[in-house]
C-alpha cells in the first residue's frame, strides 16, 4: 500500500519534473542535469524535516508508549500478577491517553502537502485556481463595475507549434530526436481548414535519419486520413470501410510498426528497451515517448506571472480554512490538542514555504527566458535596384542564386529584349539590371562584405526603410520593438486566431476560450504603449469571440476608446448546409489609444462625389442639397417660423404645419450667399440648401457597415493570392482592400504613417500598406510579425512580388507598375531556443565545499538560486565574454524545424533595445597600425592606420543614430588580447574617422569592452561613453510584468 509520504514524493517528482529522466530537450534537459542534486534536497534534506519537528513529541508517541506498555504487562502476568492492578500500568495508560501519534501526524502533514499542491496542478501547467471552499471560487475584485475575469489571468500563453519542434530522449549513451517538418503546423493565425484537425503522423518517405549514435525521426502535424492507418474492413455488401476518425493509440502504434521495420537492427533492440507500466507492462520506450510527444498539446501552455505569491497566499487561506478549520474552534478544549494542532501547522508551512520556493524558482526561471528581449539571429535586406549603385551591379549580375530567385519570383526568364529594353540572358547583364528598377535585391544571397557595403550607401537607413517583416514569436516581437516604437504606430490591423475549435489554434483541455485571452491579453498590452497617441487598431474577430475581445479592448484600451465593431460582409451567398444560422459577417473592432484621436474619416469614394452635380451652372462648383424644412412643428420651434421669399415669384412663402431649420439670422446669410436652390425654374414650393463640394471636409464619417463591394470578401483575398502564386497557399486570407480601407482613416491625416500588423498571416497589411501607397501618394510603413512557415513561403515572396508589381496573373506579373523599397526582414531567437542553448557551469570544488559545510545555505541555494547562478553563462542569457568578438557570438536555433548554429545579430539586437533610430550603418573596416613606445614607457600608435585583410589587425564597425534623446555612435570592435593596444587603436579610429569632431560629435557613444576613449574628450565636449555589454544586459531583462 503507498504511504502518504510516497504518494507526496511521487507528486514531487512531477511538479519538479524530475519523472522526465530521459528527456533530453528544454528545460527537462536542464533539470535532469541536477536530477541527483535535487532528490538528494528532497529525501535527506527537506523531507526529513518533518520528522525532526515533532521530534518533541517522541516522548509521547503513542506507538512507543504502547510498546512500553506491552512489554509490561507481559512481565507483570508472567509474575502472576494483575496488570490492572498495576500503578506504573495505569500511568502508563493514561499517558498513552494524553499521547501523539507521531505516525499519524506526520502522515497528516505530508498528506496536507499532498491535497495543496495537487489541486492546483493540472497537467504539466499550475492553474490559478483561488479556492474559496470546496467547489467554489475566489476571483480578486476591487470594485470595478464589470470585472473581466479567465481561469488563466496571472498566466503568460507560451504555446506555439514552435513548442513542438524539439523532442529528445535519450536510451543509454544514444539519443533519439522527434522533429516536426513544415507540413501544415503554420504559426501564423494558425488557421487550419474548417473541419480538419490536426494529428501528428510519422512524416512519409523519408521519415528517418540515422547519425552514428543519433536516430532522427520526422513527424508532421496535419490532418490525417483514417486510410493512412487502418486497413479496410469489409461490410456486409462487399465494400471496403474505413473508420471515420483516426485515433491517437492507431497513430502510435503505426509510427511504432513503421519505424521497427526501418531501423537497423542495433537500433530496433534499443527502441524496443521495455518502459512498462501497470496498465501495459509491454510497452516500450519508444510507445512511451511516442505518447508523450503526441500528447505535447495537452501541456506547457502557461508560465504562471508570480507562483510563488499565488501559492503563498492561497497556502494560508488552506491553513485557515481545511487545516485549522476555523469553524470547529469551539471544539479546542484540550490545550494539548491545540499545541498539536499549531505544531503541525507550523511544520506544514514550513515545509510547503519551502518546496513553493523551489516551484517558484522554476516558474520564474522560464518567466525570465520568456520576457528577455530575444536576439535578432538574422537579417537582411531586399532593396529595389533603383536605389542600388550601379557599382554593386557586377557583383550582382555574376550571383546565379540572385537570378534563379527571380525568375522563381518574378518570372524575369519570360521577359524578351527590344530596341529599347534589354531581355534575359544567362549571365544576366548590367543593361538588363538598369531595365527593371523594380527588382528587390535580396542580401540574404550576398556575402555580408556586400551587404555591409550596400548599406552603407543609403542614406538615412530608418527613414528609407519603409518595411520590416520580422518572423518569431510576436509576444517576443512585440516587446523587443517596444522601445524603437513606441508612440510611432498610427494604425494596426490584426487578424488573430477566431479560437473556433478547427482553426488549429492550440488550448488546454477545458480551457479554450481562457487560453486564447491570456494569449490575447499579453499580446494587445503590449501593443498599446506601441500606438500613438492619436493611433487607431482594428482587429478581425468572429463571434466565438468577439464579445470576449471586445470585454478585454475595454480593460486594455479603455471603454471611452471603442469606437466601432463593424460588421464586415466576407461573403454574400448563403449556404443551406447550415443548421441554424449561417454567418455571411465578420466583426471589425476599432479602438483608438487615446482620446486624441478625436475626429475620423474616411476618403470620400466616387460615389458619393457622384452624388453632387451642378445643374444650375454655379461657379462655385458641384453641390449636393438638402431640405430646409424642420422635422419639428410650429408649436416645437416658434423661433424657427418666418417668411421666406421666393426671389423667382417674388412670393412670400411659409410652411403650413412646420418650421424652418434655420434662425432668421443664419437664413439671411444663406440668401446673401446664394446657398437657397428653388429648381431651375423657381417651381419649388420650399426651397433647398446647396452645399458644395469643394467646401466638404476631406473625407466621410466612417459607417459601421462594411458591404463587400467596397472592401471585398474572403474569396477575393483567396484570389489575390492566386493571383501571385499561381494557386491557393493560404486558407481565408483577409483581401487587402479591407485591411486598406481601416488603415486608411490614419493615412488622411498630416504627418508620418506607420502600420504594424503582429498576426501577419499571408501578409495582406503589408499590401495594403502598399496599394495605399500608391493610390493616394502616401508614405506609409508597415511592420510585419510572422511566426509560421508561411514568413518564408507566402508572406515574404507576396511582399516582394507587389513591390516588383501591382499586377498579377497565374502567377505571373502583367503590365503594371512597382514601387521603389528598402526591406528589412529578421528572425529571432525563439523562447524554446533560449531554452534549449542553456547550459550549466560545474560548480568549482570551493563552491561545492561551501554548500557541504553549511545544510542552511545550501537549503537556500537549492530553494532559490542554482538555477540563476549555474545558467548565468548560456548564450541565450548573455554572455558577456563572446563579446569580445561580437560577429562570432552564435547560438543553437531552430530554423525550418532543423537545428542549425548561427552568429547572432548583435548590432541589430542592441539597436532595437536601445531604440535607434539609424541615420547610417558603416560597413566594417579592418585596419592595423605600428606601436611604439615613448620615452616614458608608454605605447604609442606609430605613424597613420593602415587598411589590412579581414582576420589581420583590428575590425570595427559604426552605426551612427539617434534615439529620442541624444545622438548617437555605436562602435562595435574585435577586441585581442592585448588590452592596451586594442585601446589604443579604438582611439586612434576614432580619431581618424573624425567621429569625435566638436562640429559633429555625439552625445553618448557606445563600444564594446573597457576603453580610455574618454581621454580624447575636449574640456569644452559633453560626450560620454558607455559600455555596450552593460546596457544590453540592462535592457535585454528589464521588463514589465503584464
Amino acid at each position: 500500500m503507498t504511504t502518504k509520504l510516497e504518494k507526496l514524493r511521487t507528486l514531487l517528482a512531477e511538479l519538479f519534473q524530475l519523472d522526465q529522466a530521459d528527456l533530453d530537450f528544454g528545460i527537462y534537459r536542464i533539470l535532469n542535469q541536477k536530477r541527483a542534486d535535487v532528490e538528494r534536497f528532497l529525501d535527506e534534506d527537506l523531507l526529513p524535516q518533518v520528522k525532526a519537528a515533532f521530534a518533541k513529541y517522541r516522548p509521547a508517541d503513542k506507538a512507543a508508549l504502547q510498546a512500553e506498555l506491552s512489554d509490561m504487562v507481559a512481565n507483570i502476568q508472567s509474575a502472576g500478577m494483575n496488570p490492572d492492578e498495576s500503578p506504573k500500568v495505569q500511568a502508563l495508560r493514561a499517558q498513552i491517553a494524553r499521547g501523539v501519534d507521531l505516525t499519524a501526524l506526520e502522515d497528516q502533514v505530508f498528506s496536507d502537502l499532498f491535497t495543496f499542491f495537487r489541486r492546483y496542478y493540472h497537467g504539466g501547467d499550475f492553474l490559478s485556481l483561488r479556492r474559496y471552499k470546496a467547489g467554489v471560487y475566489a476571483i480578486p475584485y476591487e470594485g470595478e463595475e464589470v470585472k473581466l475575469h479567465w481561469a488563466n489571468h496571472d498566466q503568460y500563453y507560451i504555446k506555439s507549434s514552435e513548442r513542438l519542434s524539439h523532442y529528445a530522449f535519450k536510451v543509454g549513451s544514444r539519443t533519439v530526436r522527434f522533429v516536426l517538418t513544415a507540413a501544415s503546423t503554420e504559426r501564423d493565425n494558425n488557421k487550419a481548414q474548417s473541419g480538419k484537425g490536426r494529428q501528428f503522423i510519422l512524416a512519409r518517405e523519408p521519415f528517418m535519419e540515422v547519425h552514428s549514435e543519433t536516430l532522427l525521426l520526422r513527424f508532421e502535424y496535419r490532418p490525417v486520413s483514417p486510410k493512412e492507418v487502418y486497413a479496410p474492413k469489409i461490410n456486409a455488401k462487399g465494400q471496403q470501410t474505413w473508420p471515420k476518425t483516426v485515433k491517437r493509440v492507431a497513430l502510435i502504434e503505426h509510427a511504432i510498426e513503421r519505424v521497427l521495420e526501418a531501423v537497423p537492427n542495433d537500433w530496433r533492440s534499443t527502441l524496443n528497451t521495455g518502459a512498462p507500466t501497470k496498465a501495459n507492462p509491454k510497452r516500450t520506450i519508444l510507445g512511451k515517448h511516442l505518447h508523450q510527444y503526441t500528447a505535447r498539446h495537452t501541456f506547457d501552455y502557461f508560465i504562471h506571472k508570480d507562483l510563488g505569491g499565488f501559492l503563498r497566499r492561497e497556502l494560508d487561506f488552506f491553513i485557515k480554512n481545511e487545516v485549522l478549520a476555523l469553524d470547529d474552534i469551539d471544539r479546542f478544549t484540550d490545550f494539548a490538542h491545540v499545541e498539536e494542532k499549531l505544531s503541525k501547522i507550523r511544520v506544514l508551512r514550513s515545509i510547503a514555504h519551502k518546496l513553493i520556493a523551489f516551484l517558484a524558482q522554476l516558474e520564474d526561471f522560464q518567466k525570465k527566458l520568456w520576457l528577455k528581449k530575444k536576439f535578432v539571429v538574422d537579417t537582411h535586406w531586399c532593396i529595389t535596384l533603383d536605389r542600388v549603385p550601379e557599382a554593386f551591379y557586377p557583383q550582382i549580375v555574376a550571383n546565379s542564386a540572385q537570378r534563379e530567385a527571380w525568375v522563381e519570383l518574378f518570372s524575369i526568364d519570360q521577359l524578351e529584349g527590344d530596341s529599347a529594353r534589354a531581355g534575359y540572358s544567362e549571365p544576366l547583364t548590367l543593361e538588363f539590371l538598369q531595365s527593371q528598377p523594380s527588382l528587390p535585391v535580396d542580401t540574404s544571397l550576398f556575402d555580408a562584405a556586400f551587404t555591409e557595403q550596400l548599406l552603407a550607401t543609403v542614406p538615412n537607413l530608418d527613414a528609407a526603410t519603409m518595411g520590416v517583416l520580422a518572423s518569431g514569436d510576436n509576444a517576443q516581437a512585440l516587446r523587443l520593438f517596444a522601445p524603437r516604437y513606441a508612440g510611432e504606430v498610427t494604425s494596426m490591423f490584426i487578424d488573430p486566431p477566431y479560437n473556433t475549435g478547427e482553426d488549429g489554434f492550440p488550448y488546454k483541455d477545458n480551457y479554450q476560450h481562457s487560453s486564447w485571452l491570456s494569449m490575447m491579453h499579453e499580446r494587445l498590452s503590449a501593443s498599446h504603449p506601441l500606438l500613438h497617441d492619436a493611433g487607431l487598431i482594428f482587429m478581425a474577430i468572429d463571434f466565438v469571440e468577439v464579445s470576449n475581445l471586445r470585454l478585454l479592448c475595454d480593460q486594455i484600451f479603455g471603454r471611452d476608446n471603442f469606437l466601432a465593431d463593424i460588421a464586415w460582409e466576407k461573403r454574400y451567398t448563403r449556404s443551406n448546409n447550415a443548421k441554424r444560422f449561417y454567418s455571411l459577417k465578420d466583426t471589425v473592432l476599432a479602438y483608438r489609444a487615446s482620446p486624441a484621436a478625436k475626429v475620423l474619416r474616411e476618403p470620400r469614394s466616387e460615389k458619393s462625389k457622384g452624388n453632387y452635380s451642378n445643374p444650375d451652372h454655379d461657379p462655385r462648383g458641384p453641390w449636393i442639397s438638402s431640405s430646409y424644412v424642420n422635422p419639428a412643428t410650429k408649436e416645437d420651434r416658434p423661433n424657427l417660423v418666418y417668411e421666406i421669399h421666393n426671389p423667382h415669384t417674388g412670393a412670400a412663402v411659409a410652411h403650413p404645419t412646420h418650421a424652418w431649420k434655420y434662425d432668421t439670422t443664419t437664413h439671411q446669410q444663406h440668401v446673401t450667399d446664394q446657398r437657397l436652390y428653388w429648381g431651375l425654374d423657381g417651381g419649388y414650393t420650399f426651397p433647398r440648401l446647396k452645399s458644395f463640394l469643394s467646401e466638404a471636409r476631406d473625407g466621410m464619417v466612417p459607417i459601421d457597415v462594411w458591404h463587400h463591394k467596397q472592401t471585398g470578401t474572403t474569396d477575393d483575398g483567396g484570389h489575390n493570392l492566386k493571383a501571385k502564386f499561381g494557386s491557393a497557399v493560404f486558407d481565408n486570407p483577409k483581401p487587402p482592400s479591407l485591411v486598406q480601407r481601416a488603415i486608411q482613416m490614419d493615412a488622411l491625416r498630416a504627418g508620418d504613417h506607420l502600420v504594424m500588423d503582429f498576426f501577419a498571416g499571408s501578409g495582406t497589411t503589408g499590401e495594403a500598406v502598399l496599394n495605399l501607397n500608391r493610390d493616394m501618394n502616401a508614405q506609409a510603413r508597415f511592420v510585419l510579425v510572422e511566426m509560421g512557415t508561411y514568413f518564408d513561403t507566402v508572406l515574404k515572396p507576396r511582399i516582394l512580388k507587389r513591390t516588383y508589381s501591382d499586377t498579377w496573373k497565374d502567377g505571373q506579373p502583367q503590365a503594371g507598375t512597382g514601387a521603389s523599397h528598402v526591406i528589412k526582414c529578421i528572425r529571432l531567437e525563439g523562447y524554446e531556443d533560449a531554452l534549449n542553448n542553456l547550459q550549466l557551469a560545474p560548480r568549482t570544488e570551493q563552491q561545492q565545499s561551501l554548500l557541504t559545510r553549511s545544510p542552511q545555505l545550501r537549503e537556500d541555494y537549492m530553494l532559490s538560486y542554482m538555477l540563476d547562478v549555474e545558467t548565468r553563462r548560456s548564450v541565450s542569457l548573455l554572455n558577456i565574454e563572446q563579446f569580445r568578438d561580437p560577429f562570432q557570438y552564435t547560438i543553437e536555433v531552430t530554423q525550418h524545424n532543423e537545428s542549425c548554429v548561427r552568429s547572432v545579430d548583435l548590432i541589430e539586437t542592441f539597436t532595437y533595445l536601445l531604440g535607434l533610430r539609424v541615420e547610417r550603418m558603416h560597413a566594417r573596416v579592418h585596419c592595423a597600425a605600428d606601436f611604439k613606445r615613448n620615452e616614458h614607457g608608454r605605447l604609442q600608435v606609430q605613424g597613420p592606420l593602415r587598411p589590412c585583410a579581414a582576420g589581420e589587425g583590428w575590425t570595427f564597425r559604426v552605426i551612427e543614430g539617434r534615439t529620442p534623446q541624444a545622438r548617437v555612435l555605436v562602435i562595435w570592435r574585435v577586441r585581442t588580447d592585448d588590452p592596451e593596444q586594442d585601446n589604443l587603436m579604438l582611439n586612434a579610429f576614432c580619431a581618424s574617422e573624425g567621429f569625435l569632431d566638436p562640429e559633429h560629435s555625439p552625445d553618448v557613444i557606445y563600444v564594446n569592452g573597457d576603453h580610455t576613449l574618454e581621454t580624447l574628450r575636449e574640456p569644452q565636449a559633453s560626450w560620454s561613453v558607455e559600455l555596450i555589454e552593460r546596457h544590453v544586459h540592462r535592457l535585454m531583462f528589464a521588463t514589465t510584468d503584464g
